[in-house]
């Protein structure tokens, strides 16, 4: 017989998760300065809430500010301009973030990944270029891994890079890569090298590539509503100094995973629809009586999984704190996180005594119509469920 998981020979899940994480008085300290604050820039029409905003509302100015208050970089040494706090004061300022629908997405990518990639992968020269700017909230980054025919098979890669007199040339394309057309430069994943045999992960190395430089062209892919988000990157022979090679070359395939841990266990991937749940609570709360049981019902089922996905979530950054790379449970928390967000969409499509309308005055018919609109997106970024269930699959000894 097959031993089944959790058995002696094969790890049960719970194995696989590290231990939760506690918030402490400081930390909730922290969460009401934030939120006094998120509150005051609503109050002064500075944004609009928006669902997906850590992708969808790019607003500059609004990193810019909240760079000066110290919001940004809070992982960063302040030896490189950032904050020197722990991965936890990022999680509760990001989650009012994503909370309130602020527009993050200008300097999402960059806190979220590239800081901590560069902390650990990059050289002196590296931090002090990019750092103290990511910080401020004046470095704007993309993520430079999905490639055409790939699909969410990352050693699958095509771009290549040859070897050069003092560095590389950088030839291939990269696609859906949010906010290219905005952003300054990213990690591009690369073949630097033949695989060896029939391991393709390795001979992949990761460059950094400035987005303004020559042989760069950056083509928008538009989606159905004609909202431009996404982007195709071309590279036609892009030269890339060897002092702009991130970490050790041929060691990219483990580089590249271990910044994966970053971007699907936060928080976003269980509050990107979360404005839509709240404001959709609040009409319902202000009906009062008239509340259908079923549909009470289904809010609490739904919240209490918000909740779940919380402390999943809280144990992966506690994780990450600790300078561990948490693959597997990152990608199991990516993969509940999802289907949670488009199980938000579904209730609110139930529930909502009202039609989607994007353009309406009023914020749940607009939040309702623009969670619709995102909805097909949220299996497939930052891997797809497919591939995620294998990642836990695999380590559970079950393929």
């Amino acid at each position: 017989m097959t031993d089944r998981p959790g058995s002696p020979s094969h790890p049960g899940v719970s194995t696989l998760f590290p231990p939760g994480r506690r918030l402490g008085v400081r930390h909730e300290q922290l969460r009401e300065e934030v939120r006094g604050y998120l509150q005051d820039q609503l109050a002064q029409g500075k944004y609009t809430p928006h669902n997906d905003a850590w992708l969808s509302s790019w607003d500059e100015d609004f990193s810019r500010g909240l760079g000066a208050r110290g919001y940004l970089g809070t992982t960063v040494p302040k030896e490189y301009g950032g904050q020197g706090a722990d991965a936890l004061d990022r999680y509760v300022i990001t989650e009012e973030l994503l909370a309130s629908g602020a527009p993050v997405a200008a300097h999402w990518i960059a806190d979220r990944q590239i800081a901590p990639s560069l902390l650990r992968y990059g050289t002196e020269a590296q931090r002090h270029r990019y750092l103290p700017a990511i910080s401020r909230g004046e470095s704007y980054w993309g993520i430079g891994l999905s490639e055409p025919d790939a699909g969410s098979d990352l050693a699958a890669v095509r771009s290549k890079a040859v070897r050069v007199d003092g560095g590389w040339e950088l030839t291939g394309r990269k696609v859906w890569t949010s906010g290219a057309h905005h952003a300054h430069a990213f990690f591009a994943l690369a073949r630097t090298g033949p695989p060896e045999g029939r391991v393709r992960h390795t001979g992949l190395s990761q460059l950094i590539v400035e987005l303004d430089q020559p042989g760069v062209e950056i083509r928008p892919i538009r989606l159905l509503t004609g909202a431009h988000h996404f982007n195709e990157v071309v590279f036609d022979r892009v030269f890339i100094p060897d002092d702009m090679v991130l970490g050790t070359v041929g060691d990219g395939w483990r580089q590249a995973t271990s910044e994966l841990a970053f971007e699907r266990s936060g928080p976003e991937r269980y509050l990107s629809t979360l404005p839509l749940l709240t404001t959709l609570v609040g009409e319902l709360a202000a009906g009062g009586d008239s509340v259908r049981d079923v549909d009470a019902a289904m809010i609490g089922a739904i919240t209490a999984r918000v909740w779940t996905l919380r402390q999943m979530s809280l144990a992966v950054a506690g994780a990450l704190a600790q300078g561990e790379v948490p693959e597997v449970a990152a990608a199991l928390v990516k993969d509940l996180g999802t289907r949670l967000e488009g199980d938000i969409v579904d209730i609110a499509r139930t529930v909502a005594r009202t039609e989607p309308d994007p353009s309406a005055p009023t914020e749940l018919p607009r939040l309702l119509a623009e969670s619709i609109l995102h909805t097909p997106g949220f299996t497939l970024r930052g891997g797809t469920n497919e591939i995620l269930r294998g990642v836990v699959a695999r380590a559970l000894g079950m393929r």
